[in-house]
């Protein structure tokens, strides 16, 4: 019945799938127009942008109406979180009051795909009045906006995946992956480093990623760890009281030389288990990560080694122990 009542709107699944398609096909083409138009004159306008808001003492303030200012405040949000200050003003409450917000060391970034939103107009002249350096990213030079701009980045002509080519679609699509390009841009020249980036993303699973294996490990009399001559009564019931289902093995000055599991004693297993020495059961070249690795990274190399627990070390010299639950817990996944 369901399939009749779509099929009587134009709404077979065969007509959906081939409109997503011709929408997904149209915005891949459009994002390929914009590369290109990167890689040729609009690639110097875009280099002299990011100069320009690298330089700036203040914010990035970036405006915008309708489509174009649900994007410019997504750009916002970028820029923020990777570093460069940026915020985002409603141009039509620009000129109620929130001009304020706008300082002499910002550099302001207008979206319009026309040039010609009238409720930019009181942004531009602010800027204009205050010298407040403005950045145009429009489809037309000659617009309002793109003339009075220090800098324009003149988007492609694109076609608009709606059919009546009146929705904003593609163009929209191109305005974000420009936006999202100079954050990008940005955070490179600026140096932002995935530790910067974890002190603007504390919470969530990113958050959990971000954390450094010094935050999560077990450290001092927590580590399970043996002499190499110990006997292996000694190392099980080590491994036992410790409860990470391995244990380390140390040499001369502290080294970490090897790592017992229990798939070690499962291996050897045997009447002379119990008196054999720790160094004769344990693994050479245990699996270790650094203090100041991400999270992330160590669980990266416990699902590639499928293993459950890594040794802290600084140089080769065991300092703290992480287990996968340890991850888990605090949401790396």
């Amino acid at each position: 019945m369901t399939e009749l009542i779509l099929a009587s709107r134009s709404e077979a699944p065969e007509t959906i799938a081939r409109s997503i398609s011709n929408a997904l096909d149209i915005g891949v083409t459009g994002l390929k127009e914009l590369r290109s138009a990167a890689a040729g004159p609009l690639g110097a306008d875009i280099v002299a942008a990011v100069k320009l808001m690298h330089g700036a003492s203040g914010r990035v303030i970036i405006t915008g109406m309708g489509k174009s200012g649900h994007i410019a405040a997504k750009i916002a949000a970028t820029l923020s979180s990777t570093g460069t200050p940026a915020f985002f003003v409603h141009p039509a409450e620009a000129s109620h009051g929130d001009l304020g917000m706008i300082a002499r060391d910002d550099v302001i970034l207008a979206l319009s795909w026309s040039g010609e939103t009238v409720e930019l107009a009181s942004v531009i002249m602010y800027s204009r009045r205050f010298k407040t350096p403005l950045i145009a990213v429009t489809s037309r030079r000659d617009s309002a906006l793109g003339r009075a701009a220090d800098i324009c980045l003149q988007l492609p002509a694109v076609t608009e995946a709606c059919p009546h080519g009146l929705a904003p679609t593609t163009s929209t699509l191109i305005q974000l992956a420009l936006g999202d390009s100079l954050a990008v841009a940005l955070l490179e020249a600026k140096g932002f480093s995935a530790q910067d980036f974890r002190t603007y993303h504390p919470g969530g699973s990113l958050g959990g990623r971000l954390k450094l294996v010094s935050d999560l490990m077990h450290t001092g009399d927590r580590l399970p760890l043996v002499e190499a001559e110990a006997p292996m009564s000694q190392a099980i019931v080590t491994m036992s009281t410790k409860s990470f289902g391995c244990l380390g093995v140390i040499g001369d000055a502290g080294r970490l030389i090897g790592m017992i599991t229990d798939g070690d004693l499962r291996r050897h297993m045997g009447d002379g288990l119990l008196k054999a020495p720790a160094r004769e059961v344990m693994t050479l070249a245990p699996k270790t990560i650094a203090c100041n690795a991400l999270a992330a990274s160590a669980l990266e190399i416990m699902n590639e080694s499928r293993i459950s627990a890594l040794f802290v070390v600084e140089g080769d010299r065991p300092v703290g122990i992480l287990h996968v639950h340890d991850l888990l817990r605090a949401g790396v996944v």
